[in-house]
């Protein structure tokens, strides 16, 4: 049996979009093992909810103080060199992220 998840939305601009439910596997598959804990990327959670990373990172230092201090946390670029090798991801120089990405924890990430 296929469970799926109905993402929540902040903006009143995504209620009159249609959203197919999310597929629980889908969201599986984008949760990291990364200082022993439970993660989400960034870049994974914004397309959960159909944003670009750009906007919701920056929404959320817009809105810091709604979070606890432990609800996410920037991944080191040796963090992040490891990780890339194991993920397809852009070269450096050709577009892709300039900075390490931010690393959601598993409690806080749904509830955006």
């Amino acid at each position: 049996m296929t469970h799926t998840i109905m993402p929540r939305y902040a903006s009143a601009n995504y209620m009159n979009r249609e959203f197919a439910p999310i597929p629980v596997e889908r969201i599986e598959r984008a949760i990291l093992l990364i200082r022993r804990q439970k993660v989400m990327l960034d870049s994974d959670l914004a397309k959960l909810y159909a944003t670009s990373t750009k906007r919701l990172n920056e929404q959320v230092r817009r809105n810091r103080d709604r979070f606890p201090d432990d609800f996410m946390f920037q991944l080191t670029k040796e963090e992040w060199d490891c990780l890339r090798s194991q993920i397809a991801t852009s070269k450096p120089g050709r577009g892709g992220r300039r900075v390490p990405p931010y690393a959601f924890t598993e409690n806080c990430a749904m509830p955006l």
